[in-house]
């Protein structure tokens, strides 16, 4: 390990590893130290320096010069500090260069695991700081091999894991393919660092579009939210403040070639590209496509929206095993339920009927009720006296006996 060329070796292994290079000196002074203190004693007085323009390191041992030596590791006498100094004093500190060669093979060895230990632990920080720096980054592998269904990936400076959770259903990993994947975490271990990685995040969806829209990566468009079925169907909401953007457009790209893309990249899964609007209404309109709205019932109270199709487009709205319906109530933060429009228009006479039948409401009031989003007794019986007194000039008294009577309506329904 004692070179003559050390500075060569220093500056090749930053280079290699990315370990700073002050970091390698101060190791190597540290175990030259080491291989001194297990030669001549933990007790003696040790300084290594490193030149810089020679690449030299060299070892020196200092004594205190004393007339009466009461410590040969720390002290020396008057006499022989003449014999290697002449103009040496009592109180003086005396320092002999110790030759490399001097330090022996077991000395050495200890040296040689000092360097070692320093050198992984550095390569561990390296990988970490490299790697954490990179979270939310699309990153490519190759297939090393399974752990229990998880997937080992080379990274090069390390591996990584693709765990089952975060593999596409159906996807399959042949040693030696090639995998792209988002860095969802990377976490410091003691075995060195751990980097997580996923394929089945919105995340990913998000940075394989952030890949293929400059516009995105530019801050012209911006991905609000962006909800997967993994590998089954995905929706995203965008949005752009410059009114000369269509960021749906953008992301869909020329002939579909961008949106296409990103589909290719998770083996087909189907991306609906929505349109954000800070409008509730019709942020979830947009949210329920390719689905056709022909109206909405919104009760913020229980923060739900009801959805009213066509016949012909119920199974389009609902979607396969109830996909289409459940991705845009996680894209909005709304509940959302649809009916078709003769179930609707059925319900709406039932409930008309029954607001009919209440004695205070009858036809007179019914119509004032359903404008205010009343359509049923069950809609006044959920409903409190300070939204009954919205409807004309409804007393308190008369709110309460109201809501009375709704309520026993509908348990003599039962």
């Amino acid at each position: 390990m004692f070179i003559n060329d050390i500075k060569r070796v220093i500056e090749q292994i930053s280079k290699e590893r990315g370990i700073d290079s002050e970091f390698l000196i101060t190791t190597l002074k540290d175990a030259l130290k080491a291989a001194a203190k297990k030669r001549y004693g933990i007790n003696i007085d040790i300084e290594v320096n490193y030149n810089e323009e020679t690449g030299e390191l060299e070892v020196f041992e200092f004594k205190d010069v004393v007339e009466n030596v009461e410590d040969d590791a720390l002290q020396i006498s008057m006499e022989k500090a003449l014999k290697l100094d002449p103009e040496s004093e009592i109180g003086d500190s005396l320092g002999r260069k110790i030759d490399a060669s001097e330090l022996g093979r077991i000395a050495a060895q200890s040296a040689k695991q000092v360097i070692i230990q320093r050198m992984k632990n550095a390569e561990k920080e390296a990988v970490y700081s490299e790697f954490v720096g990179r979270k939310g980054e699309i990153i490519n592998g190759i297939v090393l091999r399974r752990d229990k269904g998880d997937i080992i990936v080379n990274l090069g400076k390390t591996e990584a894991i693709l765990p089952v959770a975060e593999q596409m259903p159906k996807e399959t990993y042949k040693r030696k393919e090639r995998v792209r994947a988002y860095i969802l975490d990377v976490l410091s271990e003691v075995k060195g660092p751990q980097v997580i990685l996923s394929r089945t995040h919105p995340n990913f969806l998000i940075a394989l579009f952030k890949a293929e829209a400059p516009e995105i990566s530019e801050g012209a468009i911006k991905v609000v939210v962006a909800v997967r079925d993994a590998g089954i169907r995905a929706k995203i909401a965008v949005t752009s403040d410059n009114p000369d953007i269509d960021p749906v457009g953008s992301c869909v790209g020329l002939r579909g070639s961008r949106v296409q893309n990103v589909v290719q990249e998770l083996k087909g899964e189907k991306i609906d590209i929505i349109q954000w609007s800070s409008n509730s209404v019709k942020f979830v309109c947009n949210a329920m496509s390719p689905a056709e709205i022909l109206r909405v019932i919104v009760n913020e109270a229980s923060n739900s929206m009801e959805m009213i199709v066509s016949d012909d487009t119920l199974p389009l709205a609902i979607g396969r095993k109830g996909q289409n319906i459940k991705l845009a109530a996680k894209l909005t933060g709304w509940n959302i339920d649809v009916k078709s429009e003769s179930a609707y228009s059925e319900n709406l006479k039932d409930g008309y009927a029954s607001l009919i039948a209440l004695k205070k409401v009858g036809s007179q009031l019914a119509g004032k009720f359903t404008e205010k989003g009343f359509f049923s007794a069950m809609d006044i019986v959920s409903a409190s006296v300070e939204d009954i007194m919205q409807v004309e000039e409804i007393s308190e008294e008369e709110a309460e006996e109201i809501i009375k009577e709704a309520k026993d309506y509908i348990a003599g329904l039962k």
